[in-house]
């Protein structure tokens, strides 16, 4: 069996993770599989796109000129909104690899075109890491649900007509998908709520299937070898934020953080820090309320595995998220998670038993939360046991990349329509 993976990026963002882990999960259950990307960073083999200067310079003049209609909208959604307007060559680069299926993953920054997909003439697979299949463009719609209908009067672009962006990229959508030989899987039960009710795929076959994580890599390490290794203090306790972005991208809840540190900081001595990576520190660090370390981007996993295993807790006050890789990555090393109770999350922690889910957007709830996890010692290696077991019970890449084997094989099998089983 052949497999090509489309994705925009290979080392930038959770769907790059989520992608080249099951590539390399699949391989190793014997399946040929490879991505494809609109820009290579790394120097994976198997990993196909080009390198050259020229060609990463054309993507972002893409990129670019398709943020030019969003910003023409009050709201200006440069970062959460994709209009995949301008042609593409994906079409012709696929063709000659001839794969059995193509698996879709996350599309964004001009990497495709809405139209392309039927031009494939492969059964397709596409994981949903975020909202952006089944709504007018948006990737993260937040509270609204006009994708149920036909958007338009998008809170996103900031538009009050029913024939704005959002209605006219439906549309496109609606017409080129029609019929399509597409099964959607989504990593999260809530995330395929979302995709049954709407209605562009109201009708298609939904699966859900989690993204997988290497536990050989993602592992618990002795915490206090760990905290060596990273240069950490041995009798601090140490809170953990971070993600692609984490200081600048709204939804990853850097701004919550602020009231709920404040908060916790009022309660304890100085015996708590904050460790935040995924970006570098800010030109005006907010005034937390106790000392922060800013690690900017953890390009190697073996060192975010380290820094997961080095700290306390993981702190995730994410607005609205699918099954986030921060909070699987820091369970598999042993490390409870506090969070808000929101999209996926919940998929991942099971409240007091594995981590704390505080009530969304409420901040001293999340206070609450890291407090009820740093008082108790014992508490916290209990969380910390039953964290490491339920990601190993649940979110194993062998057993991820067996599911989406046996997917295949089906979709195969059945040949045009398989997406009906």
């Amino acid at each position: 069996m052949n497999v090509l993976m489309l994705n925009t990026y290979d080392e930038w963002g959770g769907a790059a993770k989520a992608a080249l882990r099951l590539s390399r999960g699949l391989q190793g259950a014997g399946i040929a599989s490879r991505l494809l990307v609109q820009g290579k960073s790394g120097d994976a083999r198997d990993v196909l796109g080009s390198k050259d200067p020229l060609v990463r310079f054309a993507h972002g003049v893409r990129t670019h000129l398709g943020t030019l209609a969003p910003r023409l909208y009050p709201h200006k959604p440069v970062n959460n909104f994709s209009p995949a307007l301008l042609p593409d060559t994906l079409a012709g680069q696929v063709a000659p690899l001839a794969p059995d299926l193509v698996h879709l993953h996350w599309l964004g920054a001009g990497f495709l075109r809405i139209e392309t997909l039927r031009r494939f003439d492969r059964p397709l697979v596409w994981t949903l890491h975020d909202s952006w299949p089944f709504t007018g463009g948006c990737h993260l719609p937040g509270d609204c649900v006009r994708y149920r209908e036909r958007c338009g009067c998008c809170p996103v672009l900031g538009s009050r007509r029913d024939r704005d962006l959002s209605r006219w990229v439906w549309s496109r959508k609606k017409r080129a998908w029609r019929d399509l030989d597409l099964t959607l899987v989504a990593p999260s039960r809530w995330l395929a709520d979302c995709a049954r009710a709407s209605s562009l795929f109201g009708d298609a076959r939904i699966e859900v299937i989690p993204n997988g994580l290497d536990l050989t890599l993602f592992r618990p390490i002795d915490k206090r070898v760990a905290r060596d290794l990273m240069g950490l203090a041995q009798d601090k306790n140490y809170l953990l934020f971070g993600a692609v972005n984490s200081t600048g991208d709204p939804n990853k809840g850097f701004g919550l953080l602020l009231p709920a540190l404040q908060s916790l900081s009022a309660q304890r001595s100085g015996d708590t820090e904050l460790i935040v990576f995924g970006a570098p520190e800010p030109a005006y660090p907010p005034p937390f309320g106790m000392k922060a370390h800013y690690l900017g981007r953890l390009h190697e996993e073996v060192s975010l595995a380290l820094l997961y295993s080095a700290a306390d807790l993981l702190v995730s006050p994410s607005l609205q998220e699918n099954l986030p890789n921060t909070v699987m990555e820091a369970m598999a090393c042993g490390t409870p998670c506090v969070a808000f109770r929101q999209g996926g999350v919940p998929e991942l922690i099971e409240h007091r038993s594995t981590g704390y889910l505080a009530r969304p957007l409420d901040t001293r709830d999340l206070a609450q939360g890291i407090a009820w996890t740093l008082e108790d010692r014992g508490r916290r290696e209990a969380l910390s046991a039953r964290a490491r077991l339920s990601v190993e019970r649940n979110f194993a890449l062998d057993l991820v990349a067996r599911r989406y084997a046996e997917l295949y094989r089906d979709l195969i099998e059945r040949g045009p329509g398989g997406r009906h089983g």
